[in-house]
């Protein structure tokens, strides 16, 4: 039986399409498949396709501009096996193609590793970045609880409202601290300035309402967060996409929101990780939320480049010091 079916999408990748597949095919797993995917078909349907399709006992995605570790989907799988667990999700590396140096994310809380957990235990692995190729997934796990990706053309963050429903419906779940896969920052292709592309986040959180709202005994737990999430989610989008569509967005933004305060669904946890002045400003006074945004895109745009030259990281696992894009000290 194949034990982990790995899926890749190789859509206008071919820059670095070929150091993908060389880290898959030297897997130190044998019984692995590898389903390369054309994801920029129209339908926006072929993730789907490929996990129909897939044989594997657990699924991994790898993105075609990245890459991984030899051991990874066999330490994977191992640890998936041993513990019948729903998935499993690792720490990764931010890799930068022009000086081939990689820094691990440190993103998994050293309370949360190694541990059989789920949704319950700590409703804020629900902010962890997307990341899902940084996991394998059960098959059965998926397909019991339909979950598939949201087909939308042009497809882009697919990856939002796949990764919150793992998440949010795993009931046994565990986070490794080892980084597998190298995830490239510097691929040229970008989204922020197509106006096919600037609504897909809030496709993919329309998306994720739905699933909740189908399944009343998850949106109990995870609602406030999930809110909240999403809040801060189209603030990013609206930081990085172009000028030009910015208005447009908080229109939309505004309007969101103010369907779920008109429904009650707005409570005091949905401020744990919100501001209590950005909700009223957004929905009462649409201006200064505009100038808001306009200083968190000066800001964003400095820290960027001030970052290139020097940045210090400090998280849950690790710290590490980068001097010109060099980095010079690492511990954890």
């Amino acid at each position: 039986m194949t034990k982990v079916s790995i899926l890749v999408p190789v859509y206008n990748v071919e820059k670095y399409l070929r150091d993908s597949l060389n880290s898959l095919i030297n897997q130190t797993m044998p019984d692995i498949e590898i389903i390369c995917i054309n994801d920029g078909s129209t339908d926006g349907a072929s993730m789907n396709k490929g996990l129909e399709s897939a044989k594997g006992e657990y699924i991994g995605i790898v993105e075609s501009d990245d890459f991984v570790k030899n051991t990874t989907f066999e330490d994977l799988y191992n640890l998936a096996e041993k513990n019948n667990l729903d998935m499993v999700k690792s720490d990764f590396y931010y890799y930068i193609t022009s000086n081939e140096t990689a820094r691990q994310a440190g993103l998994i809380k050293k309370k949360n590793e190694n541990k059989v957990l789920s949704v319950k235990d700590d409703i804020f692995m629900l902010k962890l970045p997307p990341s899902i190729w940084s996991a394998i997934y059960k098959k059965s796990f998926l397909n019991e609880n339909n979950i598939r990706f949201l087909e939308t053309a042009s497809a882009s963050y697919q990856d939002t409202s796949f990764a919150f429903k793992t998440l949010a419906t795993a009931k046994r779940l565990m986070f490794t601290s080892k980084p597998y896969v190298y995830y490239r920052q510097d691929n040229e292709n970008s989204s922020i300035h197509r106006k096919d592309k600037v609504y897909n986040i809030c496709y993919e959180w329309e998306e994720i309402t739905k699933y909740i709202n189908e399944r009343l005994e998850v949106k109990e737990v995870v609602n406030q967060v999930k809110l909240s999430t999403q809040f801060n989610a189209y603030k990013w989008n609206l930081v990085r996409i172009d000028e030009c569509y910015k208005d447009e967005f908080i229109d939309k933004y505004q309007q969101t929101f103010k369907e779920y305060v008109n429904n009650n669904e707005i409570q005091k946890d949905f401020y744990i990780k919100t501001s209590k002045k950005e909700l009223p400003m957004l929905l009462n006074d649409k201006e200064s939320y505009r100038k808001f945004i306009d200083k968190i895109t000066r800001q964003h745009q400095e820290k960027t480049k001030r970052r290139k030259l020097f940045s210090i990281k400090i998280n849950y696992s690790r710290a590490s010091i980068v001097l010109f894009g060099k980095q010079i000290v690492e511990i954890g």
